[in-house]
């Protein structure tokens, strides 16, 4: 018989603020009720299988690293099941007979805005409905409110093991560590990125920023920095010749939303150490490239890294990717982006 649990469910991806919101209600519930604390989620993202926008869309998140971030944020268990169309049939009521049955669910708690089943119903719905399994409503967590709730802090017993585990696996212990230990607030964000509007956080919205360049927006919103994971692939080496060498980087996860093409200040993680950096995303227009590409500068560093991995975090925009008339200009130019990447 599988051991009951307090359950939540959903596709969780980039593991958000707003995500955290509803974990700490599953991880306190658990806790309470000495219960695990299960995720349910699934594999690939509902909208590639059903091709709603599947050629555009993009994710905040691989599999790997959503599990990893789960287990960060106090979670026991994550189960991941294959999304498929005839999942996608499956009712709502069905669906949490399913995760009683399967998973041991005794209670299951929702995010405000979470839709399950065929039926499409929301948390309100079935909280109303007298489910055998009883469904637990979360609340908002909105950019800029008043009633805004710090997220989770994970205890020091379970800390630990959670950023080994992620450490392990390739990505950056610290960009956890930080998040969990010491996580943004939604009511303090005040960056000059921001937008007149204070949108609840969500995935959309996360996307939303990335897309048009607002990484300290997205940031905000996630709880910790925007980043991407991949391996140093051949470029053309034209920077060395004015004396920012590049990696090129190749994502691990195809599908990963590359933020809006220009120049960042990032953060750099290659052989184990930790270094600042200055990101160009896009065709190169100055030496009339064609395809889009990621490269970094790393500050400070002159090690040969071809064929390692290499993990970028998004600190800030620096400006938008332009063509210069010549490449002396471009050197210029990236002497005064370096200064601002230093200083960051």
């Amino acid at each position: 018989m599988c051991e009951v649990a307090v359950i939540t469910t959903g596709f969780f991806d980039g593991v958000h603020l707003g995500h955290r919101h509803v974990l700490e209600t599953v991880v306190s519930s658990a806790r309470e009720r000495g219960e695990e604390a299960v995720v349910v989620t699934f594999w690939p993202h509902p909208r590639t299988v059903l091709q709603q926008d599947a050629r555009e869309f993009r994710l905040l998140s691989s599999l790997e690293e959503k599990k990893a971030m789960l287990a960060a944020c106090g979670i026991d268990r994550v189960e991941v099941l294959p999304f498929t169309r005839e999942f996608a049939s499956m009712t709502a009521a069905d669906y949490l007979a399913m995760l009683r049955d399967r998973f041991g669910a005794t209670l299951v708690v929702m995010g405000y805005d979470n839709r399950i089943g065929s039926d499409c119903l929301t948390a309100a719905d079935l909280s109303g409905a007298g489910t055998e399994v009883p469904v637990l409503v979360s609340k908002p967590l909105v950019l800029g409110g008043s009633d805004t709730k710090t997220p989770i802090s994970v205890a020091e017993s379970s800390r630990s093991t959670a950023e080994e585990n992620y450490f392990s696996q390739g990505f950056a212990k610290n960009q956890f560590s930080s998040a969990i230990a010491n996580p943004t607030r939604a009511d303090e964000v005040c960056h000059s990125e921001r937008s007149e509007e204070s949108p609840v956080i969500s995935s959309t919205q996360i996307r939303k920023a990335l897309e048009e360049g607002r990484v300290t927006d997205a940031n905000a919103m996630l709880g910790y920095r925007y980043g991407l994971f991949g391996v140093v692939v051949a470029g053309n080496r034209m920077g060395r010749t004015i004396g920012f060498p590049t990696a090129n980087m190749q994502l691990y996860e195809p599908l990963k939303l590359v933020p809006k093409d220009g120049v960042y200040a990032v953060e750099v993680e290659v052989m184990g150490k930790r270094y600042k950096g200055m990101c160009n995303i896009g065709v190169r227009p100055t030496v009339d490239g064609k395809a889009r590409t990621i490269e970094t500068h790393i500050l400070d560093f002159e090690e040969d890294i071809y064929g390692l991995p290499l993990q970028l975090r998004f600190v800030r925009r620096i400006r938008d990717e332009r063509k210069f008339p010549s490449l002396d200009a471009l050197k210029v130019q990236l002497m005064q982006d370096k200064i601002i990447a230093k200083l960051v």
